[in-house]
């Protein structure tokens, strides 16, 4: 028996559509036509001049043979560019897959072989690591240059990214969404294992977890947000689509350095940043340094682990207004966020970085969160002392992982999505993340996975054993700290050479930076005890 709302009140084109974030580009460039819209370095594009670009581009894509569902990677710095793929390639109906442009050859290789990859777009300056990623691919890209400092492509038969749009159609009509659900955006993260997982988005999480940032961070037309959190993590957080919700102005910043994100904050009037510990505890204490201070407050949204005291008090000092978020790959960044009370100002500083090391209360977009036993789904008492499994439902959470039905079975088991994470729940229902169930290793913003480093440890001839925990680091939060036992104990090995071998076979900011020699400890059924190793590192500090 049909609802009596539903008789007569059918969905058709006028009262439905498909939620899209690509809308936001066509609204932007309708109110604003003539208002910037992304500055990078000396280039200055309005609104109008990035949708047009945005839909030539999409229909160079049509005409290159690219179709509903397709991949199309792009490895590139933070820069106008990127910021348009995330619009042009959706609009041809295809799926974005945005590189880290820190990994290396052969897991870039992976990367474009499981995704299938159509067409790669690079930046010169990646030309000798693309030529090694593309060896042995038994179907390769199609390879577009994007030519910057490092000159154009030395090989000339690649084409070019400014040629391509300058030839294409600028009144092509975008590819219709045909369904919401669809994908518009493929995330590779390091899971526990060495090969990375493809993390599949829709563009109805993709809207929805940009108005949700837009609100949360009280983004409006007179916002300018500047790009120090990379643009390949999980779509810049879903900014590159929030910014462009909002009208706001897009700063490109390539490389976070203190003085270029110092002049850009005071040229262009910044008022929003986010970023990663590494990136907040830098700029704090080098402008702190310098003495400097900024002409309007700043709002830093940081990742990942809380700021201690120290870095509130001076980043205040300094004018950035601090909210710390949490989130993964697999939530489209930032899943909740410490929501400030009323009387959290008052509040002496060691106080006020005891609230804010809380990981908070969900986003707009983030249905429910709960603390629970993973396995009973039984939630922990909310006396911010009994340990859980952080586990959460709503629209901003992926599709799945590409290709990996069992990876991705495994994550929703129980109709909700297992965040691998450890955490309490606290009286008034902030939820504070303690340490993370997988022996995932976050360093600068960067998931590294400790069986991808034993593996390649495990290549050395002279070591029997190895095992990666996190250590702690005062510049990039954590750091891989390995510990490895030897075939002989007269074996020609040393730190140095292990760290040389490291380097040789991974990506440098996955190279352990200490290396610990002798036996590992273990279980009763051999199986090494990772927990004494952290365990005694932490009584080292």
């Amino acid at each position: 028996m049909n609802h009596p709302y539903e008789e007569g009140l059918e969905r058709n084109t006028a009262n439905y559509s498909h939620l899209t974030p690509v809308s936001f580009l066509e609204r932007a460039a309708h109110i604003f036509p003539d208002r910037a819209a992304v500055i990078d370095d000396d280039r200055t594009l309005t609104w109008r001049e990035l949708h047009d670009r945005c839909k030539a581009m999409a229909g160079t894509l049509h005409t290159m043979g690219i179709r509903f569902g397709d991949t199309v990677s792009f490895l590139c710095h933070n820069s106008h560019e990127l910021l348009e793929a995330h619009y042009f390639i959706p609009m041809a109906g295809a799926v974005l897959n945005a590189l880290n442009t820190r990994l290396d050859a052969g897991t870039l290789s992976f990367i474009m072989d499981h995704c299938k990859a159509r067409i790669l777009f690079y930046d010169t300056e990646f030309e000798p690591i693309v030529s090694q990623a593309i060896q042995g691919l038994a179907d390769p890209p199609t390879l577009v240059a994007i030519a910057r400092q490092a000159g154009p492509s030395q090989n000339s038969g690649i084409l070019d990214y400014e040629t391509l749009c300058a030839q294409g159609d600028r009144n092509f009509q975008r590819l219709p969404i045909q369904d919401e659900w669809q994908a518009i955006s493929l995330n590779y993260t390091s899971g526990t294992t060495g090969n990375p997982k493809g993390v599949a988005y829709h563009h109805r999480g993709a809207w929805m977890a940009a108005m949700s940032n837009a609100m949360a961070m009280e983004m409006n037309t007179r916002s300018v947000y500047l790009w120090t959190l990379p643009m390949f993590h999980c779509n810049g957080w879903c900014y590159t689509w929030a910014v462009t919700a909002a009208c706001a102005t897009h700063i490109c910043l390539r490389k976070v350095e203190t003085q270029a994100v110092s002049e850009r904050i005071r040229k262009h009037g910044v008022t929003h940043m986010c970023g990663a510990p590494i990136v907040l505890n830098m700029l704090v204490n080098e402008l702190h340094q310098s003495g400097l201070r900024l002409d309007q407050a700043v709002q830093f949204a940081v990742g990942g682990a809380a700021p201690p005291s120290p870095v509130i008090r001076r980043g205040r000092e300094i004018g950035f207004d601090i909210t710390h978020l949490y989130g993964l790959t697999e939530s489209y960044g930032p899943s909740t966020l410490c929501v400030r009370q009323p009387g959290w100002e008052d509040l002496p500083i060691d106080d006020l970085a005891s609230k804010m090391a809380r990981q908070g209360v969900e986003t707009h977009a983030i249905n429910a969160l709960m603390v629970a036993d993973p396995d009973t789904l039984e939630p922990v008492p909310a006396d911010g002392q009994t340990l859980g499994e952080l586990l959460m439902r709503g629209n901003t959470l992926m599709k799945g992982y590409f290709r990996n039905r069992a990876a991705t079975d495994e994550a929703f088991s129980g109709g909700w999505l297992h965040t691998g994470d450890l955490a309490v729940m606290h009286p008034d229902g902030y939820v504070e993340v303690k340490d993370r169930a997988k022996d995932i290793i976050i360093s600068g913003g960067e998931n590294i996975s400790s069986q991808e480093i034993e593996d390649v440890l495990y290549r050395h001839p002279a070591v029997s054993e190895a095992a990666v925990v996190a250590m702690e680091d005062p510049n990039w939060g954590e750091s891989p700290c390995a510990f490895v036992a030897l075939r002989t104990p007269d074996a020609d090995l040393d730190e140095a050479a292990v760290i040389a071998f490291c380097r040789q076979n991974m990506a440098g900011f996955k190279v352990p930076r200490k290396v610990v020699f002798g036996d590992l400890p273990k279980t009763s059924t051999g199986k090494i005890r990772k927990n004494v190793l952290r365990d005694g590192l932490k009584k080292q500090h």
